[in-house]
């Protein structure tokens, strides 16, 4: 229960009606979904560590589909700094040093 209402009031769910970040960060980080942490909780944790806030919130609301003009006025970002956002964070997703603490550990 405690686990849900964490997550519940993340700020992936601002803008998913699921908590859907595991899929996500299996399409944007090219790992495998059966290597990920299994706690939803925990993967999360992970993910907000590895990503800035406003990374974190850009992540949410370009994978639930809000529109560029919208992100824009939520950042204040001309067309080239969204543009320049998205990849920067994309890359990041696909960085070792980002993607590998997803990863399950084999002690757990």
């Amino acid at each position: 229960m405690s686990e849900n209402s964490v997550l519940e009031k993340s700020v992936w769910r601002q803008y998913h009606k699921e908590n859907n970040f595991r899929e996500m960060i299996v399409e944007y980080s090219k790992l495998e979904s059966i290597d990920l942490i299994q706690d939803d909780k925990e993967l999360y944790g992970v993910l907000k560590s590895k990503l800035t806030k406003k990374e974190l919130k850009l992540f949410a609301m370009d994978t639930a589909g809000v529109n560029d003009e919208n992100i824009k006025d939520a950042f204040e970002y001309s067309d080239d700094d969204l543009e320049k956002a998205k990849f920067k964070l994309y890359k990041k997703l696909k960085q070792d040093k980002t993607r590998l603490p997803f990863r399950q550990t084999s002690e757990d």
